[in-house]
């Protein structure tokens, strides 16, 4: 692997992006590599390699029945699915502006990652009764409702109509997604809205004020406050620290080979 561009330790193991070797052979950008139980590496834009070296613990602790230490995944390399690309590339953005990343949003990001790798990868080549025996996310109506939340990302969403959509009162529903994820259903929609905002934050594509509009807010002014509460600066600064960034590291790549 070539230079390393941004490194995070964490309770959830090492996640690095680096660049790709031109001597290295190139991952095909629609992989997902699996190299061992616990390390994914992930083509990203730049040629760059996002690569997730995950603690044992840690993915125990959320999937005891798939990491005990045998390789859950039969095949070393799978296609991509769009919902793993998103995620891989705003994990990448998000190392890049590490100055505005949390510890909460970056665990958060990587759980989703991995639950989607699962969902993914194995759901269809296991009973479901061992592929989630004693995770948190046994619970096939959390599922679901996570399912929900993801399909279209909506600060709007009305959590009684998910709550009746997956078979369970709003009480119910409350007090069973905290035990599973970890979150209450609107914190990890927020985290999800976060999330979304990046990725297109970071594309340089559409106006602010569009993007708070399909995020479920009724004026620009109240996303604008949210993305502040959340990240830590607002939305146009987050774009325009993305953009510079993206181009120093691009200028330090051409000075290094120049040199």
């Amino acid at each position: 692997m070539g230079r390393t561009i941004r490194v995070v330790d964490g309770r959830f193991g090492r996640l690095w992006l680096a660049e790709v070797d031109a001597a290295e052979p190139a991952q095909p950008p629609e992989d997902v590599r699996f190299v061992d139980a616990g390390e994914i590496h992930i083509a990203v834009p730049g040629p760059r390699r996002l690569v997730f070296h995950a603690s044992a613990e840690w993915l125990r602790a959320s999937f005891p029945a798939l990491f005990e230490g045998e390789q859950p995944f039969p095949q070393g390399r799978e296609g991509i699915t769009p919902r793993i690309r998103q995620l891989a590339d705003t994990l990448a953005v998000e190392l890049l502006n590490d100055r505005f990343l949390s510890a909460e949003r970056l665990d958060f990001m990587l759980q989703e990652l991995v639950l989607s790798i699962i969902e993914t990868y194995l759901a269809r080549r296991r009973a479901a009764a061992s592929l989630w025996r004693g995770s948190r996310f046994e619970d096939s109506r959390i599922r679901r409702a996570i399912a929900l939340f993801r399909e279209h990302p909506n600060k709007d969403m009305s959590m009684n109509e998910v709550a009746t959509q997956v078979g369970l009162s709003r009480s119910r529903f409350y007090d069973l997604f905290q035990v599973c994820t970890g979150h209450s259903p609107r914190a990890y929609l927020d985290l999800l809205c976060v999330e979304a905002a990046i990725s297109r934050l970071s594309s340089g594509r559409g106006k602010i004020a569009e993007l708070a509009a399909e995020l479920g807010f009724s004026a620009q002014s109240n996303f604008t406050r949210f993305f502040l509460n959340q990240v830590g600066v607002p939305p146009s600064e987050y774009r325009r620290a993305a953009s510079i960034g993206e181009k120093s590291r691009d200028t330090t790549k051409d000075d290094s080979a120049g040199g």
